[in-house]
């Protein structure tokens, strides 16, 4: 089974119909290996906190988004584990850490990491670390 990492702004596009929700959704369902460092769960609570600001959301919500967000099939990777990969990709790619934490789990799982991050993917252009990321909207499932 081929691993994806799953960074946080793929992921709640499982629950909140946003663009490339459908292309998200699929993957859950598409034989993959789905894998996140612990940090998602933070993360997906801030998006959606966020949503509460703006009174998208009712506050009821974000426990429960959360505790399905944790009973889906995502091994949870703890980030302390990833510490030295991604202080190096930070570093020499000069990207934030937490994005840095996806992108080392993804390097140790010798596969990508797929995001809705445009603008980290073009950051990541022509470097040796584009092979590990992949835009959601550019995913394709292996039944497609």
């Amino acid at each position: 089974m081929t691993a994806l990492v799953i960074d946080a702004s793929v992921a709640i596009k499982w629950f909140l119909p946003e663009c490339h929700s459908i292309n998200a959704i699929r993957l859950l369902n598409a034989g993959y290996e789905l894998v996140a460092p612990d940090l998602i769960i933070s993360e997906c609570g801030n998006v959606l906190w966020k949503k509460w600001l703006r009174q998208e959301l009712e506050p009821g919500v974000i426990p429960v988004l959360l505790a399905d967000l944790c009973r889906m099939n995502l091994r949870i990777v703890p980030a302390y584990s990833l510490i030295d990969e991604a202080s190096r990709i930070s570093i020499t790619w000069r990207r934030s850490f937490y994005d840095s934490i996806y992108l080392a789990l993804a390097v140790a799982c010798n596969c990508r990491m797929v995001t809705a991050d445009e603008k980290l993917c073009n950051a990541l252009k022509d470097t040796p670390m584009e092979e590990h990321v992949v835009l959601i909207g550019e995913m394709t499932t292996p039944r497609e």
